[in-house]
Formats: structure tokens, sequence, C-alpha cells
């Protein structure tokens, strides 16, 4: 079954397929400095604070999003590695599909030594987006996440997200917020609904945004998780 997923999804690309002979390539570079790193799937976390470095790179209906993420320490934390391909491009709805070769990596303490342990995980994705009005959308996502490792845990993700950005504050600010609900499934207690909201505050004059996050667990199943999570951050943007 994984091998058939994997295959529709690699496949979905080159349907309808038309990409334009010349495009500019378009790319961007953030830096962010945060509390108490939140996973990219928000129901786990580093649980201190991190640097996470992203990048994009889009050319024509393709993009590229690396992403390093470290412990103030230097450990790293994880790598991802999403491409993508904008299936359908209309003004008001985009849909596309992606995949992402990511590493996580986690401590390990014995009598002796610490160890660093790195999981690698294959990603499939499926995003809708459908535009309400300049400053409003409406997000549906689905990811088909597999672990490569042995011992290494496999699910669904799924969420729907409310965005609304470029609020202005005067002349020189603006804020925007995120409201994300989002369900997860994976091998064993590994299940639940949630609730994570982001609200960020940017400035005009300076690439330089401040944000906060939160997770709120609605009902799930998994043990170590809090019933409530935050965490605020500072990201600057070449």
């Amino acid at each position: 079954m994984k091998n058939l997923t994997l295959l529709f999804f690699l496949i979905l690309p080159f349907i309808g397929f038309s990409q334009e002979t010349k495009n500019k390539l378009e790319s961007g570079v953030s830096f962010s400095l945060n509390s108490n790193g939140i996973a990219p799937i928000p129901a786990f976390s580093l649980d201190k604070p991190a640097l996470i470095a992203s990048a994009s790179f889009k050319l024509g209906r393709f993009s590229y999003s690396p992403t390093l993420a470290y412990a103030l320490d230097m450990k790293p934390w994880y790598i991802d590695n999403w491409f993508h391909y904008r299936i359908v491009e209309q003004a008001k709805f985009e849909l596309k599909t992606g995949i992402n070769f990511s590493t996580f990596l986690t401590n390990y303490h014995t009598v002796e030594e610490d160890i660093l342990k790195g999981e690698r995980y294959l990603a499939l994705s499926l995003t809708g987006t459908t535009s309400i009005s300049k400053r409003s959308s409406i997000i549906v996502d689905y990811w088909n996440d597999n672990g490569l490792e042995k011992g290494s845990i496999s699910g669904h993700f799924f969420d729907l997200i409310y965005n609304r950005s470029n609020m202005r504050i005067g002349d020189d600010f603006s804020w925007s917020a995120n409201l994300m609900f989002f369900y997860i499934n994976y091998d064993g207690e590994n299940d639940g609904l949630f609730f994570s909201p982001t609200f960020s505050l940017a400035t005009d004059k300076f690439p330089l945004t401040f944000y906060w996050q939160a997770t709120q667990a609605i009902s799930t199943n998994i043990s170590d998780v809090p019933g409530f999570r935050w965490n605020v951050g500072l990201s600057y943007t070449l």
C-alpha cells in the first residue's frame, strides 16, 4: 500500500504538465530564534530554544524548501527537504503536491555517553489553498509520513488553516493570524486532535517579525504531550 501511495504522489506532478520554457528563479532565506522549538507537526517539540534556517527556491510551478533546525548548543534537531509542484494555479485556488526527505535527531542518555540518533522520514503531501480575499485564505493539507528506520513510526497528518495576513497597525506595522486545527494518526499511542494558533507582528522598516505560537490538545492519547504548549520567536528574512 505504501508503494502505491508513493507512486501516486511521484507521478501526480506530471498530470496535465504544461511548464513554460522560460521562468525566473525566485528565492528567499529566513532565520528564526524561538524559545521552545515546536516541530513542523506541532504536536511534538524540542522543549528548549531552537535556531531554524529556511530557504525557498521557486521556478515556475516547481519549488524547493530546505530547512535546518538546531538547538542552541548546536546539536542538530531536524532537516527538511520539501519539493513541491503546483498542479492547479488559479487566481483564487491552488493545488500542489509535495515530497519531503527529512531527518529527525534525538538525544539518548546512557551511563557512559550521550548518543545522537537520526531517523529518516519520507513524507508525501497534497495541499489545497483557497483565497477568500487579498488578505485571507483557507488551507487544507494532508501528509502521509513514513518512518524509514526500524522502530520509527509512520502515520497521517491532516490540518485545516485559516490565515489572515497584512492587517495594518498604523503606518509602520502589520500583524497576521494563522489558526490551525490538525489531526494526527500515527503508529502506537500517537493520535489526537489539536488547535495551534500563531500570531505575528512585523514592521515595514526592517525585515524582522515577532511571533507567538501555541498548541492545545483537544483530544489525544499521547501520554507525554502537555495540555498547553507555547513558543515565542523572532524571524529575520533576507
